[in-house]
């Protein structure tokens, strides 16, 4: 079964469809460092497949770098990347160069979900306008483009919930009857990736779409058997940190591996640490961060904005986010959601243990998100790829969450 991966981003739509039996056959995404992320992320597939891991492990060790890692790779499979904006300006481009991967093949499921900013409601409220004005709000048109053009028997497109209700449900709406007079039956899903055994609370619509003359129920998307693991699992076998403190490549895990890595696939067999790095705080930010921790952990209160101590206000805005500083609680079975705004700051991410006394990681914050520890994220230069990485990371989709549905998603096409 073979895909198309649109707005892809750093690849977690795709890591899930790929674990789940499904092949790649081309990834469309214009942000220029996710696009090394996802040739980074081919080239461990492809030495795994070729039982050439040791290459790839020598990459996160540092011991070749991204040039030599690329040049051992087939050509074909780093092209399948295309580096470009999804617009009228260069779809041809875009089709001319899938082309060459479609071969006679049919292509069986379109991926991928369009710039959420635009239907998000922190978005929408930070706009005076509302965000109707942003023309991101019309890339379902574009996905649409390739729904015609390749026919796919199967699409799963995936956004916010602000979607149901952005300019009054007009793009929901439209999206719907688009997609269906393209020849789909169109059924929505509202989900949140805790349901898939992700640690965190992120709630999503799944829009799945089929061809009418396929014989599909598709039913309930969650997983109904999962075990229950407290978000702690995620921060027992880091090493200790302390603000702006970690490596890029190459750390050693302080203890050993837990059911929830386990069962999550983070750690999964290759017991290299990478990523695991944070960013500098001043000495202000340190203590509301102390304060946040402790009322967390003493009273389980979250921290109000305007509780502070005067000297510690720096915001003019009293009247709104005021839970702005948050922790990520360990004693819970979800965090609050991961967004690209972790690339700004890390107030709304503080890790739970007040001696560390900091924001998460990056590597913290893949791991709330399901990516493997062996899922390196790139920036534009090599080595400098923190900020980068926060925002990738945000912009995912959980790859855990995505691997169930494409799981019983396979399982409907091989039965048509």
């Amino acid at each position: 079964m073979r895909y198309i991966d649109l707005f892809a981003g750093a690849g977690g739509f795709s890591e899930g469809f790929k674990r789940a039996g499904f092949e790649p056959v081309a990834f469309v995404e214009v942000d220029s460092a996710a696009c090394f992320t996802l040739k980074t992320r081919l080239s461990y597939h492809y030495l795994k497949e070729n039982n050439k891991s040791d290459i790839y492990i020598k990459y996160l060790k540092g011991e070749i770098n991204r040039e030599q890692l690329y040049s051992i790779i087939p050509s074909y499979i780093l092209e399948s990347v295309i580096n470009l904006f999804i617009g009228d300006e260069n779809n041809s481009k875009i089709f001319q160069i899938i082309e060459k991967f479609v071969g006679r093949k049919d292509i069986d499921v379109i991926i991928g979900g369009p710039p959420c900013q635009a239907y998000s409601f922190a978005g929408r409220s930070r706009d005076r306008n509302g965000m109707r004005e942003d023309p991101r709000n019309y890339l379902y048109v574009q996905y649409g483009k390739f729904l015609k053009k390749y026919s796919p028997k199967l699409f799963i497109f995936e956004n916010v919930t602000g979607l149901l209700s952005a300019e009054k449900g007009k793009h929901f709406r439209n999206i719907q009857e688009d997609f269906r007079d393209l020849g789909y039956i169109v059924e929505p899903f509202i989900v949140n990736a805790n349901e898939f055994g992700v640690l965190q609370n992120r709630k999503r619509i799944i829009i799945i779409g089929w061809k009418k003359e396929l014989n599909l129920s598709i039913g309930q998307l969650m997983d109904q058997n999962r075990i229950t693991y407290m978000v702690d699992s995620i921060f027992r076998d880091l090493p200790e940190l302390r603000a702006g403190e970690g490596k890029d490549k190459y750390f050693e895990y302080a203890d050993k591996s837990n059911g929830y890595l386990d069962f999550a696939q983070i750690r999964n067999g290759i017991h290299i640490l990478t990523q695991h790095i944070t960013r500098p705080h001043t000495e202000q930010d340190k203590e509301i961060y102390r304060i946040a921790v402790g009322k967390w952990k003493n009273n389980k209160e979250r921290l109000d904005y305007n509780d502070l101590p005067e000297r510690l206000k720096t915001h003019n805005n009293r009247n709104t986010f005021l839970g702005r500083f948050k922790v990520v609680a360990d004693d819970k079975s979800f965090s609050q959601t991961v967004v690209a705004h972790i690339a700004k700051d890390g107030h709304y991410y503080i890790h739970p243990d007040i001696e560390q006394n900091r924001s998460i990681s990056v590597r913290e914050a893949a791991r709330l998100q399901s990516f493997p520890d062996d899922y390196y994220f790139e920036g534009i230069k090599e080595g400098q790829n923190r900020t980068p990485a926060f925002k990738q990371i945000g912009n995912a989709v959980p790859p855990l969450m995505i691997e169930k549905i494409a799981g019983k998603l396979i399982k409907f096409l091989e039965q048509c």
